[in-house]
């Protein structure tokens, strides 16, 4: 027995050496260095191309592999950085249409090929047709452009809004939106804001008393603040989008559209513009939708939202259930107590904000997190639309939270207002019942 345990033993480290000898003699592949054509060329295409082209916003092109290459130092810190591409939620609160945003294996990607040398590889490996995020106006039914051209005089950022007339003369319903900038290279952002047959006088007023094409609008359009209703907006990049099927904004006959510019001139003159915008129509829908925005009334008075000056963290928040009083939140435009449907979310606030966050407090305990902007920048401000809509219920609250950072020398105490150094918090949602 012994003897036969011991050619057990044996048989068994001979098998153990012959296979370490089968591994030494069959060692893996090294990884295949990245390339510009293969690897990264299609996600420059999809998450920059349409910020870094000749002309538009962004202050050098990235399309092709001589530009790439060139900036290859810059684009790798500012993605392991997360600064670009500009996508504002954290990872962490939903899933969203159309996420900008670079995975962790996209980052390394792309920090390798750096490292790698940033080979250039054989165009044929390119993808023949380019990735482009997903999304865009299915259908253009009737684009409204600016009355004039306008030229802005303020450097680096000028915010202007123009009165833009509503033709149709039935009541119709926006079903998708788009934002086309008239000079790209200067068009850092545009929102549209519906003013209803008893607005428009206010607007027109402010338009009337400016010399100039339009008149200036820092904060929102004008004297009602935020609370008037959203139709959609556009960031550089975007190609637009259609709202939920069946769903579409109603339009009366006699309502004007407020257009909001915001232009920068940080890397391009000032040069005539004629921005527009472009709306997918139907004559009915199923649900009659609203851009909603939401704040807590009482901020927008007096001084209920003093933010006092050397303070590096003020908050604030908000939360109230709204689904019984939908009628009074919406000027009539939903019922009392019947549930609603939100699909995006998006959040605005000025310059001294640091951080903000939307969510539902659920009646039945726990939040359910709509938006989370960690790091807020004012410039790269939009709406997001989730990957699955969220239902809110009597009972559950919409919660809002803004932080702002007052703390630097001579800062002086700031309070709610329209203004360059006043403040707000503000969310908006596309929502039906």
């Amino acid at each position: 027995m012994r003897r036969l345990l011991g050619l057990g033993t044996g048989l068994i480290a001979i098998l153990l050496i012959a296979c370490g000898d089968a591994a030494e003699e069959t060692p893996l592949p090294p990884p295949v260095p990245s390339t510009y054509h293969r690897d990264i060329a299609p996600l420059v295409q999809e998450k920059c191309g349409g910020c870094h082209v000749e002309g538009g916003i962004a202050p050098f092109p990235l399309q092709n592999y001589e530009q790439v290459f060139a900036m290859r130092g810059a684009i790798k810190a500012s993605v392991k950085a997360r600064i670009m591409p500009p996508w504002m939620p954290a990872r962490d609160c939903t899933e969203y249409q159309q996420d900008r945003s670079l995975s962790d294996e996209q980052i390394a990607l792309i920090s390798r090929w750096v490292e790698e040398g940033g080979a250039e590889g054989d165009p044929v490996d390119e993808p023949t047709v380019p990735r482009v995020s997903q999304g865009g106006l299915s259908r253009a039914d009737l684009t409204l452009a600016m009355p004039e051209a306008y030229s802005p005089t303020q450097s680096p950022d000028e915010y202007r809004c123009f009165v833009l007339d509503w033709p149709e003369t039935a009541t119709r319903y926006i079903s998708g939106f788009r934002g086309n900038p008239g000079r790209p290279s200067i068009v850092h952002h545009v929102i549209a804001f519906l003013a209803k047959p008893d607005e428009v006088a206010t607007y027109q007023a402010l338009d009337d008393a400016d010399p100039k094409p339009g008149y200036t609008c820092f904060g929102g359009p004008g004297l009602l603040g935020n609370t008037v209703s959203w139709i959609g907006s556009w960031v550089p990049g975007s190609g637009g989008m259609d709202y939920p099927d069946g769903t579409g904004i109603q339009v009366e006959p006699g309502s004007k559209i407020v257009l909001q510019v915001h232009y920068n001139l940080s890397s391009a003159n000032a040069a005539a513009d004629t921005t527009s915008v472009s709306v997918r129509l139907e004559s009915s829908v199923q649900k009659v939708a609203i851009m909603q925005p939401w704040t807590n009334p009482s901020w927008r008075q007096s001084d209920a939202m003093l933010i006092p000056a050397g303070q590096a963290d003020v908050r604030y928040r908000f939360s109230f259930d709204l689904v019984p009083l939908l009628s009074n939140v919406t000027r009539g435009v939903f019922v009392n107590g019947v549930p609603i449907t939100v699909y995006s979310a998006g959040l605005h606030m000025h310059t001294l904000g640091s951080w903000g966050r939307m969510e539902i407090e659920r009646k039945t305990g726990g939040t359910d997190c709509m938006l989370d902007i960690p790091r807020w920048d004012f410039h790269w401000q939009g709406s997001y639309a989730f990957a699955q809509p969220k239902v809110l219920t009597a009972g559950d609250r919409m919660a809002i939270e803004c932080h702002w950072d007052n703390s630097l020398p001579m800062a002086q105490d700031v309070m709610w207002g329209e203004g360059t150094e006043d403040e707000m918090c503000l969310g908006t949602f596309y929502m039906t019942q």
